[in-house]
């Protein structure tokens, strides 16, 4: 595989291909726009794993969707989780500097807790998700944040409350300051959302991502072995202009 740092520069050790049609004349073939693209997007400073949690039925996998894939499955095409599932992103916090975000969504359902505690341990970061529009979905977030505590240690997890179905704002059960006072009471950020309308869907995932990104900076939180909450991401070498690359001369960049 080529060297990244030599991009623009010909292998001496490959034949030359013969030129396409409007290369003689001095017209340049248009780069590969599908590779560049593949590319960037393999570029991320780090990969942060965050878990979704909270009762069934509060919308989990629905954020997600909307998160990830940027559309809003509905209550008919959106089946209950069963165990855990996968998704992935990045995220851009700073100009030139992306996350990866690994995410998980778990079960609600009490039968399928014994699978999803084991994700825990290898979490840096957790939604905790509630319904505003059901009472007792918000009552066990208490249950929900004492779990994830007692699971992810002896590492450090970083929590925000959601409150979600904010589009619902005639069927509210509970009000937003109560739910900012149960976040500032628990160290947490709290945020309503809606996956319906996308209301606050990505400022969430980009507010819990700058978080624990700033507590890596500051070395509060550090990569482990044997933990997988945050690893460190694939970022080339300097990448050389064609001209820098043809100065190599005879070195093949393969």
């Amino acid at each position: 595989m080529p060297g990244i740092g030599a991009i623009g520069a010909r292998c001496r050790h490959r034949p030359r291909r013969r030129p396409k049609k409007g290369e003689e004349s001095g017209h340049q073939p248009q780069a590969d726009a599908g590779g560049e693209r593949a590319m960037d997007a393999a570029i991320w400073i780090y990969q942060f794993r965050l878990i979704v949690l909270g009762d069934s039925t509060v919308g989990k996998s629905c954020l997600l969707h909307r998160f990830t894939e940027g559309r809003f499955p509905g209550p008919m095409h959106s089946d209950p989780t069963v165990g855990v599932d996968f998704f992935s992103r990045l995220v851009e916090i700073e100009p030139g500097k992306r996350i990866k975000l690994q995410l998980w969504d778990t079960a609600g359902q009490e039968r399928f807790r014994s699978i999803t505690r084991s994700y825990y341990r290898n979490s840096v970061g957790g939604l905790l998700v509630f319904d505003i529009t059901n009472r007792s979905s918000f009552e066990n977030v208490y249950n929900w944040l004492d779990e994830g505590k007692m699971h992810v240690e002896p590492f450090q997890i970083v929590f925000i409350l959601v409150g979600h179905k904010c589009d619902l704002e005639a069927e509210r059960q509970v009000g937003r300051e109560e739910a900012e006072e149960l976040a500032s009471n628990c160290g947490m950020k709290y945020i309503e959302t809606s996956a319906k309308d996308a209301t606050n869907v990505e400022e969430t995932f980009t507010i819990l991502t700058k978080d624990i990104y700033e507590l890596v900076k500051k070395g509060e939180i550090s990569m482990r072995d044997g933990w997988e909450g945050v690893k460190s991401g694939f970022v080339p070498n300097v990448v050389h202009s064609s001209e820098e690359a043809a100065s190599l001369g005879d070195h093949c960049p393969c």
